[in-house]
């Protein structure tokens, strides 16, 4: 829960700074971060049907 927190911080300070920052490296970040989440999600789920068994 707490790695998902810090992805949702580290989200916010990226849009937070993408006025400052080119456009292709921002979405170079946001995609990077997206990735982050869904192997989060899919760990997560993994770990979930694991112990369900």
């Amino acid at each position: 829960m707490i790695v998902l927190v810090a992805a949702l911080l580290l989200l916010g300070v990226v849009l937070g700074a993408v006025v400052q920052i080119p456009l292709p490296l921002s979405f170079g970040l946001a995609a990077l971060i997206g990735c982050w989440l869904l192997i989060f999600a899919v760990r997560e789920r993994a770990g979930t049907q694991r112990r369900c068994r």
